[in-house]
């Protein structure tokens, strides 16, 4: 497990069936989290029907803090969170689950202990739970299709979490053992390319001929090169001008 990583408590209120804790705790684990807290679960506490859905996960269950009501589930932290897809009335800052996760990470980087709420499955959190909770994440859903399957909201808050945390690259380009073409590589490439089109007579008229390279040039530096695409082009080029000289 990763009891050493600084990270918020997940919390389920009354959760109303195991298999949905379950699959609330494979989620959990599927982004890198393992603090799962269970208030009051109506089939009671150990489930097997949570273990069966938890898959790989079912250490979570092992170490899950069972809780008799919500304010002794988040008595030790700071900062709570509630998620609902609709807020019910109370005066309370609403945050969206990116909004609200970038926050917890921001909390939790200056040592605060954060937790967010999940409401049971049928009806979501009564009012005294929220009350609870220092703000809300409401969830940008289809308002004619609000309910929200509890894995699938923990899943949410949980990718969300591995975003604000720092452990998701938005972009990456995977390179398969290929390294980056170096500066003078490409310039060598382009080298070759135009010593072989000016032989060819490719840069004509004479006039345009210097904004014509620079076109080249410029191509070539917007394109990302690795050093495998500058030797294959390279060989095209060479190819190219034997295939010419036997003609």
């Amino acid at each position: 497990m990763t009891e050493h990583t600084p990270q918020p408590a997940f919390v389920l209120i009354r959760p109303q069936m195991g298999e949905n804790i379950g699959a609330a705790a494979r989620a959990m684990w599927n982004f890198g989290l393992d603090r799962m807290r269970v208030v009051a679960p109506r089939d009671g506490w150990p489930q097997e029907r949570a273990v069966a859905l938890a898959s790989g996960a079912g250490r979570l269950l092992d170490e899950a803090v069972l809780a008799e009501g919500t304010a002794e589930a988040v008595s030790d932290c700071t900062f709570v969170y509630a998620t609902t897809a609709r807020p019910r009335g109370l005066t309370k800052e609403v945050m969206t689950p990116e909004a609200a996760m970038r926050d917890a990470a921001e909390r939790i980087s200056q040592g605060q202990k954060v937790a967010v709420m999940f409401g049971p499955e049928r009806a979501g959190m009564e009012n005294d739970d929220i009350a609870r909770a220092n703000a809300i994440v409401s969830v940008p859903v289809n308002p004619d299709f609000a309910s929200l399957n509890l894995g699938q909201c923990v899943l949410l808050m949980a990718y969300e979490w591995r975003r604000a945390s720092g452990a998701v690259e938005d972009r990456r380009i995977e390179m398969a053992g290929a390294e980056w073409a170096q500066a003078h590589e490409v310039e060598k490439l382009a080298e070759h390319y135009e010593e072989r089109l000016d032989e060819a007579g490719f840069y004509f008229p004479e006039h345009k001929a210097a904004h014509m390279k620079q076109t080249m040039r410029n191509l070539w530096s917007r394109m990302p090169l690795t050093r495998s695409d500058v030797q294959t082009l390279h060989g095209v080029m060479r190819q190219m001008v034997r295939w010419k000289e036997r003609g």
